[in-house]
Parts: structure tokens; sequence; C-alpha cells
């Protein structure tokens, strides 16, 4: 797998390994280089090793063995604070004895930095989270959000190339977290800093990123975009992890060029285009997104058309979550805009479905 040129790369990992136990690696092999002022999401399952490559970029951990780089220098031996690095947690970590303003003041002071400076400088950082009223106050008097502002306004306030987040919004409430969610990406574009971000949450990892690396297992299992993670996973681990995503089962039962005919467990024959598999009998995994999947009764040509029965429907308002029973898959789902033009079904009724060979990827059996 490509994960970017390392000669030019702001920040490279270099056949990065880490063990806790000196016998099972937590990260395996790892190399992954990204562009100053990217906004790269490392996104995964707890125990996937996103966090722990954070920690080892931050200096909190060492690497066992291999080489990180910064700006093309070996910082494996430089301690944490003389990174150069800010920092935003889940919990804040703010210092609950001082002032919105002294937290900020805090690393300014560390660097040497003269008291007028200090004090412009935390100035400037409170206008950028809309927090310059708050100077005064103590982390105690604020809401979850307002905390979590004056974090990211302390990790930007010394104004570093680099700003690591892990998990940021993870305590915040859902709308709130959206909020966040652009705030933080429009900062990121307006300062031009690097941003490498740790999350579980695959949407916040869509909306924010540049590129996202979805980790499994110590590895980087696809580094991309976030459209073509999404349209074209690789593996089938990356089609469920990110997305809703239907899974249907069964073997290659012919091969041409691009396309693979899939014989599924009920003896179904799906077309699909060929991702993970090469030759006749291989067992594969087909990932079909729901919005893909079209009621079949327009007379359009479809490159797959099944009969199937309306098992569940539930409303959520742009549009109809459909639950079907088709292929002898009973949890197949088709998501069925609510427009006016849109196929009204009823819980029982038999529909005819069907997607394009475009849309439904062969990918590895596990």
């Amino acid at each position: 797998m490509d994960n970017g040129n390392p000669s030019e790369a702001f920040v490279a990992f270099e056949r990065v390994q880490k063990s806790y136990d000196g016998e099972e690696l937590v990260v395996k092999d790892l190399n992954l280089a990204i562009g100053k002022g990217e906004f790269l999401t490392m996104l995964g399952p707890s125990g996937s090793g996103k966090t722990t490559c954070l920690m080892m970029l931050a200096g909190f951990e060492t690497a066992t063995y291999g080489d990180i780089l910064l700006d093309g220098n070996a910082i494996n031996n430089i301690p944490p604070h003389k990174r150069g690095i800010g920092m935003v947690f889940q919990n804040y970590a703010l210092f609950p004895h001082m002032t919105i303003g002294e937290n900020l003041a805090f690393p300014l002071e560390v660097r040497g930095m003269g008291k007028s400076e200090r004090e412009e400088k935390v100035k400037r950082a409170l206008a950028m989270v809309q927090m310059e009223s708050f100077a005064g106050r103590r982390p105690a008097q604020l809401s979850g959000g307002q905390q979590q502002r004056v974090a990211l306004a302390r990790a930007l306030v010394f104004e570093p190339e680099l700003v690591l987040m892990d998990e940021p919004l993870g305590a915040l409430d859902k709308n709130l977290r959206e909020r966040m969610q652009y705030e933080i990406k429009h900062l990121h574009d307006q300062l031009g800093i690097t941003v490498v971000y740790v999350t579980h949450d695959q949407t916040e990892a869509l909306t924010m990123s540049d590129r996202i690396a979805v980790f499994d297992d110590g590895r980087i299992q696809q580094l991309a975009p976030p459209a073509d993670l999404y349209e074209r996973p690789e593996n089938a681990f990356v089609a469920q992890f990110i997305g809703e995503n239907n899974k249907l089962m069964g073997k290659v039962d012919s091969v041409d060029g691009e396309s693979a005919m899939v014989r599924l467990d009920d003896g179904s024959l799906v077309k699909s285009l060929r991702v993970c598999v090469n030759e006749p009998g291989e067992e594969t995994t087909l990932s079909l997104r729901p919005e893909r999947v079209l009621v079949a009764d327009d007379g359009k040509d479809y490159d797959n058309t099944f009969e199937a029965v309306v098992e569940e429907l539930i409303y959520l308002g742009d549009h109809i979550r459909s639950r079907v029973n088709v292929c002898g898959n009973r949890d197949f789902i088709m998501k069925v805009p609510n427009s006016s033009d849109h196929h009204s079904m009823a819980v029982g009724q038999k529909v005819r479905v069907g997607w394009s060979m475009q849309d439904c990827r062969a990918l590895d059996a596990s």
C-alpha cells in the first residue's frame, strides 16, 4: 500500500513498530507520510493502534523500532515539551486552579515569552474560538463545549505547525460535537496547520479529513480521501467499518475483465466489480451501499435485479430505511429517498430491487 512519499512529508512514520510486552506488536511496521497543512485522521476500533501512533508522535510513548520524522528530522529521542506540537485531549486537561487566560499563558511561559507578547497571543487564541470574554473564569465555570474550545485555543496559542487531537469531541453531545467538527475544520483551513486527529467515529472522520487512515490490528487497512474510502473500500473490514453496508457472502463463479459473477449461498448469481478476487472458486464478501439499491420497477436496465420482500420500514425524514429479504438475506438494507416520486412500500409487499455492477464490490472473504 502506498502511504505517501516520505521525502515530501512533514510528518513521517518509517517502519515503526510498538510493543508493550516485548512480544505482541500493537503497531506493525507502520509507514505513513503526512503532508504539510494536511488534516489526516487515524480511524479505527479500540485497540487498533491509532492512539498508540498518536502518542508516539507526541512523545508520550517510545517506538520499539523505526523512526518518526518531523519536517525531515528524527524526533524519537526528543522529549514531548521540545517537539513544539500542540495537543488536544478528550478530557480537556485544563488546570482547574488557573483562570482560562492563565491556562493559555502557561505554554507561552514555559517557552520563556515576555508578558506583553503572552497577553497578545492569549487574546488572539481566545478570539479564534469565540471565547474572548471568558479569560478571567476558571474551567469549572464553563460548559463542556466551552472547555473544549479553551483546550483547542491552548493547543494553538504558541502557533505550532502540528496539532494532535485525541478523541477531542468524545465527551460532547451530538449537536455540539457536530458544530465543533466544522469549527475545527474551519480553523485548520484558516491557519494552514497540520492536524493529526484520532477518532473511532466514522462520521467525524468523513466530515473533517483530507485523508483517513483506517486502522485495524496495528496496521493501516486503507489510506484515502473520505469519498474514495466510502465509495471504493479495498477490503471487507473497511467496507463494514465506514458507513452502512450490505454484506453478501458467496463464491466466485466466473471472472471477465474487471467483473466477477458471484454465486451466493442461496444460489443467486450477482454481477460484481472484481476488487479482491482473481479466479473461480474463491470465497468473497460482496459489499453494497444501501443507497445504491433501487426499486427496479421503473423500466431501467440494471446489472442485477432480484425479487425482495419488505420486512421493515423506518421513517427517517429525508429517507425511508427499508429492510428487505433478498437473496436469502433478511437484513438487507435499502434507503429509499423521501421525495414526491418515491416508491411507496408496505411491510410484506413483494418488490423488485436492482443495482449496478460498479456499486457491488467483490472483496475478501473475512
